[in-house]
């Protein structure tokens, strides 16, 4: 490729002259002969300066690049009417040009170098320097097309693997600009270039969270890949194992992740909850753990009956009968037909004998209750097992006036009323936990799962295979793993009015972590919203590399403003009216905003996500349309069901 070398050239592409520096903003005088919306250049048409296109200001051997804000025109005072011949000479036209950068060793680099001096000359770009300008691709990086230009359809863009995809990510746009289209177009050209390569199974995964079911499709993205299809909807027994999410007792058994599942509080709750798993470890390190776990309610039960606090007394039956009552039912009802309340010792008596009290620990060995605890098993559901040693642990703590229950309970009741909900998306049996079952990318579809366990499996999820994530960079440098969370505003809002403030901060806090930290684990997240407003702007301000489509809002648009530092003002006033599948990428990625039509995917690949055509159904005849396909779920009725039992 040449530069321009001949005097011809050179007067043909000089635009005007520089005739006010004010730090970064230039104002260029535009001779009056490049008015003209093209330019001719050897038999070939040019296409002028306009706002948003680039120019060249050369400063002696410098060569310096900006890019035109605006213009406006002024009357040209500088000669007398006699010597106009034109119309148009008796106004001059000046362009607002903010500096993006120079060229220094035959390559585009961004920032200011120095400033330009008045006079200096300005050009249109040759071809060359306009490739120069656009090519994002960093030394030893290997690029991969994501699409080209909107304003020139012939100039394609491409982008480093390693820039974009070793980063954080946000693609943000109103529902149907095309955002979902633009992240599954990402990582399917990803996975079409790396898809085969034994290196990239051997070391990359993909874990993408998607919230509507957009992406389960068989080929969708991509064909190889793992699809968790998680529902709360059907009954236990009609989910199969293969079904839920893969989840050993150590990926359970964990005191964040059951801090997570309970919405602990971090002073109260969550202490608690250490103490009780530390008893569930200590239990079942023992040679025979069942046995020594009804030595120990054996001796919470004497207790107990021996509490001089009647009030207190009856509140721990109850927590001791929740213990019991799944494999010892009517347990309390039974207990109650041969023990009464003694006023005057202040502790239980037997019923048909009223000579002794349970000071006595005979007294106690006798009944048959007491001996019915012998017939306790432990569920194959570890969940609800870890749930009988938290009421161990509040029985304790209680005796000794450790806790308050009001403190305790909500923990315990919030992490019980998931779990037939969560037995019914994860598999506590598993005895190894695989997600990703040899597959690099994993989707977890949450379109038939309730709220509140919509909202706890992404976090659960995140939380643990980001800890994997770590065990596993410290062994080998070169494994990666990339979170990507579809319509993240569910997971990441501040604005969620369905939880408590603790938790919603504890849920913020731990993909803050993430997005912080992860890199230094190659750990990577993207993350796509309709309203970037709601998520955090910690996490916002953080990400590296920007995919904005159409945004309205105005509360969107400002919480761009405020977290993308990439964008220049012609980019950004061009947010509202972004044609669908059209986005502005800004970021590290990218020298430049570029404004960027997104490749095009073929039907099999695309998300579920398009927009229906009325007027196909309406016009329709048939007076019974079928209508099996549309899922229809009220959270109310499901509730209202007739409580199903868990199969322990």
């Amino acid at each position: 490729m040449m530069e321009i070398q001949t005097n011809k050239q050179k007067e043909i592409l000089r635009v005007g002259k520089v005739i006010s520096v004010k730090g970064r903003v230039i104002e260029v005088l535009v001779d009056k002969t490049k008015n003209n919306s093209h330019l001719l250049l050897d038999g070939q048409l040019i296409r002028n300066v306009s706002v948003g296109s680039y120019i060249k200001i050369t400063k002696g051997f410098e060569q310096l690049i900006g890019k035109i804000e605006s213009e406006f025109v002024s009357e040209d005072r500088s000669f007398s009417d006699s010597e106009y011949r034109k119309e148009r000479d008796k106004v001059k036209r000046t362009l607002l040009v903010s500096l993006v950068g120079y060229i220094g060793n035959n390559k585009f680099e961004q920032g200011i170098k120095e400033l330009p001096l008045l006079d200096n000359e300005c050009f249109i770009l040759t071809k060359e320097e306009y490739d120069k300008v656009h090519n994002f691709i960093k030394d030893g990086d290997t690029s991969i097309n994501i699409g080209v230009l909107a304003s020139e359809t012939s100039k394609e863009i491409e982008i480093g693997i390693n820039s974009l995809f070793a980063s954080h990510i946000g693609i943000f746009g109103n529902t149907g600009s095309g955002k979902s289209y633009s992240l599954a177009s990402l990582y399917h050209s990803l996975f079409k270039e790396y898809g085969d390569k034994s290196g990239f199974k051997r070391n990359a995964k993909f874990l993408l969270i998607d919230f509507n079911g957009e992406y389960s499709e068989v080929n969708s993205i991509t064909e190889k890949k793992k699809v968790y299809k998680l529902t709360t909807r059907k009954k236990i027994d009609e989910i199969l194992a293969h079904e839920k999410l893969p989840l050993n007792e150590s990926a359970i058994i964990d005191l964040e992740v059951i801090s997570i599942l309970a919405e602990a509080t971090e002073k109260t709750q969550k202490p608690f909850i250490k103490r009780a798993i530390e008893l569930y470890n200590l239990t079942f390190k023992k040679e025979n753990p069942q046995a020594y776990f009804i030595g120990i309610l054996k001796n919470k039960f004497i207790s107990i009956l021996q509490s001089k606090n009647k009030e207190r007394a009856f509140e721990l039956l109850d927590f001791f009968n929740n213990i019991i009552e799944r494999q010892i039912p009517d347990f309390k009802r039974d207990l109650f037909n041969l023990i009464e309340w003694h006023d005057n010792k202040f502790c239980f008596k037997p019923k048909d004998n009223s000579a002794y009290n349970f000071e006595n620990y005979e007294n106690i060995e006798n009944l048959n209750t007491f001996n019915n605890i012998n017939n306790y098993l432990f569920s194959k559901n570890k969940l609800e097992v870890l749930i009988n040693f938290l009421y161990v642990q509040i029985i304790e703590d209680l005796l000794v006036n450790r806790a308050r229950n009001e403190h305790i309970s909500p923990a315990i009741n919030k992490l019980k009323s998931k779990t037939k909900d969560l037995y019914k998306v994860i598999n506590f049996e598993q005895t190894e936990s695989d997600l990703f079952d040899g597959n690099n990318l994993v989707i977890i579809d949450l379109n038939e799962v309730k709220i509140d366990i919509k909202k706890t499996i992404p976090l659960l999820i995140a939380y643990k295979s980001y800890q994997n994530q770590k065990i596993e960079f410290r062994k080998s440098s070169s494994s990666s793993l990339n979170i990507i969370i579809d319509e993240a505003h569910n997971i990441l809002s501040y604005a969620s009015s369905r939880e408590s403030e603790s938790w919603k901060d504890y849920r913020l806090e731990i993909f803050e972590e993430i997005i912080k930290e992860g890199r230094k684990f190659g750990t990577f997240l993207t993350v796509a919203s309709q309203r970037p407003s709601d998520i955090s702007s910690t996490i916002i301000s953080q990400l590296h590399n920007y995919f904005l489509h159409r945004l309205i809002n105005n509360k969107d648009i400002e919480a761009i403003e405020k977290t993308v530092s990439y964008l220049d003002r012609i980019s950004f006033e061009s947010l509202p009216i972004l044609p669908t599948g059209t986005c502005i990428l800004a970021g590290l990625a990218a020298k430049l905003p570029v404004v960027v039509k997104m490749n095009s995917l073929e039907d099999k690949y695309q998300p579920d996500s398009h927009t229906i055509k009325l007027t196909n159904f309406w016009n329709e005849d048939s007076k019974d349309p079928e209508i099996n396909n549309v899922s229809e779920f009220n959270e109310e009725e499901e509730e209202e069901e007739e409580e199903e039992d868990l199969p322990f």
